[in-house]
């Protein structure tokens, strides 16, 4: 598909989501579907078998993610990164964050890093590790706002261990699909449930915000 096409089809599926693409945030976004095609086509990545799907929930639902940054040169950790969605099109829409992607499997992270430097993206790193393995790194730990992930379901102890990254008062963003209840079950102190936001209409997604709360500090809710 051309470039020209597929900025037209990307606007009519954002408009159906009742998002507004600039100009130049629609350019950079199919600059990197292009590029994620094309190594797709070389190593598994990500399914791209239905284009308005693969826009919904790749491009689009990052997108809608990014309008809960608190500020915009929020700093992001964003676990799993595999293809680069969420991470990526969350640092197009927001270009001001500092972003770090973790991605275990080395051939994705070669991925990530020649994304970064096609799309030049600023104050953005990549990490070839499992997350867990960062925690032996003191100048990671609260230090980010966010942290992000694609779950279908998350157990209390990742929480607990992504939690150890955030700053007091950060947010863990779930990407979640339609199933399962609004509030994870079973969160241990500091974290706590601050709400659930709809994000793709057509994918029925939602984003679940999770918040770290400071004992005797008072964080406002929401992001």
């Amino acid at each position: 598909m051309a470039p020209r096409d597929f900025q037209t089809r990307l606007a009519r599926r954002a408009t159906k989501s009742g998002l507004f693409l600039t100009d130049e945030l629609s350019a950079r976004l199919t600059a990197y579907y292009e590029l994620l095609a094309r190594w797709n086509r070389k190593i598994n990545l990500t399914a791209l078998d239905d284009p308005d799907e693969a826009i919904d929930r790749l491009l689009l639902e990052p997108v809608a993610a990014a309008r809960h940054f608190r500020s915009p040169d929020v700093r992001l950790l964003d676990v799993g990164s595999g293809g680069g969605s969420p991470a990526i099109p969350m640092k197009l829409a927001a270009p001001g964050m500092h972003l770090t992607m973790v991605e275990v499997k080395a051939r994705k992270s070669a991925f990530l890093r020649e994304a970064v430097r096609q799309l030049s993206l600023t104050d953005t790193s990549v990490e070839t590790s499992r997350f867990e393995e960062l925690l032996a790194r003191p100048e990671l730990l609260e230090t980010f706002d966010v942290v992000s992930m694609r779950a279908v379901r998350v157990e209390v102890r990742v929480l607990g261990t992504l939690q150890a990254f955030l700053k007091p008062g950060g947010s863990i963003f779930l990407f979640r699909g339609p199933s399962g209840p609004a509030a994870p079950g079973s969160l241990i102190p500091p974290l706590e449930w601050s709400g659930t936001h709809p994000l793709v209409e057509a994918l029925q997604s939602r984003l679940t915000i999770l918040l770290k709360r400071s004992v005797g500090v008072d964080v406002p809710r929401g992001t």
